[in-house]
């Protein structure tokens, strides 16, 4: 049976490797030069399943409020004249309720764990290596406030047998031994050991390699135009390059997976949330973090990729451009120098900016539509590095016909109901 995905990103990539392992003959298109190279490029290198969570939650309005107001806060709301936008913010306020936050935090920790122990078993069986270190996550707190609002988060941990801490300032120290020379600024942590970092845009590159070897077949360059339709099935996929058929497709096109699924009917809640990343030189080992440091006040993650600093944060609503704003980089700085001053070079980083795809409720859109060949692996939003591998092979189970190990259920089109315009 032939199968066509679509995009080579990490989540296209990871996809294509699980469907290869089933005995599928894989074929994986994309428009750029080569895979990773847009939202999995230079990401915060987080695989942070326990830090699994939606933005949409109880006191997010009140938040959202001061953060657009602050120049340098993490949230950015750029206007649009896009339906959608509009439709996909009204549909995260709806999100924002205790009750709703519970299911969905349970529905994305469950399949970020289960992502988690696939890339443990891809790494023993291939030896794949990309920076990766497996030194748990802190989440930095800066008030005792923080730290006191905790409690829903870490019964949702303790659901799934995540492993936690709550630490003081003192243990926060004995994990990132750098944040003793600025103590004063935080007053304590919830670490996550079980969680891991790397390369994103580094692994996607060896596991394509990796797939290839297998016989996946990567078409780079082409770019996508349409998905036909024919018989109440997807008949080929037309690019600049030709046309593409197969028994199976796979959308795993990320913040444009709605694009080209409107014109089929189906219309999921999908958009585009930028992010911003610096990538800095480590010029200090004693000074720079050992793993993860999520700087909760200000939403920003500082994570150990190998000899350099991936600073990531941000989020700003409003459209497909990518620009490089000094404004945007302005917080990303000021928590690595806060935390870090020491550590790496800023004058050296590297500014990046990619297209988070985002739902409004928080977990990926994963499984079956209404086309019996069409499958939907997008919607990760922050989170596409921590749950590719499981997302992966979540699809690649359901095309060959087998239950997946993990419920994948709630994760499909159909918990948003009617999906036709």
């Amino acid at each position: 049976m032939k199968v066509l995905v679509l995009g080579a990103g990490v989540i296209g990539v990871t996809t294509a490797y699980y469907l290869s392992g089933q005995g599928f003959a894989v074929t994986v298109i994309d428009r750029r030069d080569g895979p990773g190279l847009e939202t999995s490029f230079a990401n915060a290198g987080e695989v942070s399943p326990g830090y699994a969570s939606p933005w949409a939650g109880p006191g997010v309005p009140l938040k959202a409020v001061r953060w657009i107001l602050d120049r340098h806060g993490p949230l950015v709301v750029r206007p649009q004249p896009d339906p959608a936008m509009w439709r996909w913010m009204l549909q995260m306020l709806r999100n924002c309720t205790a009750a709703r936050y519970a299911v969905n935090k349970a529905r994305m920790v469950g399949i970020a764990e289960y992502s988690r122990d696939c890339l443990r078993a891809l790494r023993a069986e291939t030896g794949i290596g990309y920076d990766e270190r497996s030194r748990g996550t802190l989440q930095l707190f800066r008030k005792q406030a923080q730290i006191d609002a905790t409690g829903g988060d870490i019964e949702v941990l303790k659901q799934y047998n995540v492993p936690y801490q709550v630490l003081d300032r003192d243990g926060c120290i004995e994990v990132e031994p750098a944040l003793a020379a600025v103590r004063e600024r935080f007053v304590g942590g919830l670490r996550l050991p079980d969680d891991e970092t790397g390369d994103c845009h580094l692994f996607t590159q060896r596991l394509e390699r990796l797939a290839a070897g297998r016989g996946v077949n990567f078409v780079y360059g082409a770019t996508i135009r349409s998905v036909n339709v024919a018989g109440g099935r997807v008949a080929q996929v037309t690019t600049d390059k030709g046309n593409f058929v197969a028994d199976r497709y796979v959308m795993a096109l990320g913040s444009f997976s709605p694009l080209l699924l409107r014109p089929l009917g189906i219309d999921i809640p999908v958009y585009p949330v930028k992010g911003y990343s610096l990538t800095v030189p480590i010029t200090d080992e004693r000074a720079a973090p050992q793993s993860t440091i999520m700087d909760e006040t200000y939403k920003v993650a500082i994570t150990r990729l190998g000899e350099r600093i991936r600073v990531g944060g941000t989020a700003e609503v409003g459209d497909y451009r990518i620009r490089l704003p000094i404004s945007r980089r302005a917080p990303l700085d000021r928590s690595l120098n806060d935390l870090f001053p020491r550590g790496g070079d800023a004058s050296r980083a590297t500014f990046w900016s990619g297209l988070r795809p985002m739902t409004p409720d928080g977990p990926p859109i994963i499984g079956p539509t209404r086309f019996d060949n069409l499958h939907l692996n997008t919607g990760h939003g922050t989170l596409g590095w921590t749950m590719a591998c499981g997302a992966g092979r979540v699809v690649a189970d359901q095309i060959a016909g087998r239950a997946p190990e993990v419920p994948a259920g709630e994760l499909s089109i159909a918990r948003y109901g009617a999906t036709r315009r």
